[in-house]
């Protein structure tokens, strides 16, 4: 997964510059991000605070971790099933 180059302080500011008043395409260009971006960090972190900010990205980087490391148990069990329905 592609790390993001705005940590969760950057995020926090860019979305309170929106609330205060600065328009999306003055905010695009000065931070060089997608109107996409933007609107999808809106989305997902509107009214958080950079601590929390913080915190969900560690939980997001924790669950992938978990994922990848539960689809290696589970082609490991695959392949110790089939390995021993061969023997039998």
């Amino acid at each position: 997964m592609k790390r993001s180059k705005f940590t969760p302080n950057q995020i926090a500011s860019i979305l309170k510059e929106f609330e205060s008043g600065k328009k999306v395409e003055n905010i695009s260009r000065d931070y060089g991000i997608s109107k996409a971006a933007f609107y999808k960090w809106r989305q997902r972190y509107c009214g958080m605070e950079a601590s929390e900010l913080k915190r969900i990205k560690q939980l997001e980087d924790e669950n992938s971790r978990l994922k990848r490391m539960y689809a290696n148990i589970a082609l490991d069990l695959e392949a110790a099933r089939w390995v021993i329905e061969k023997k039998l």
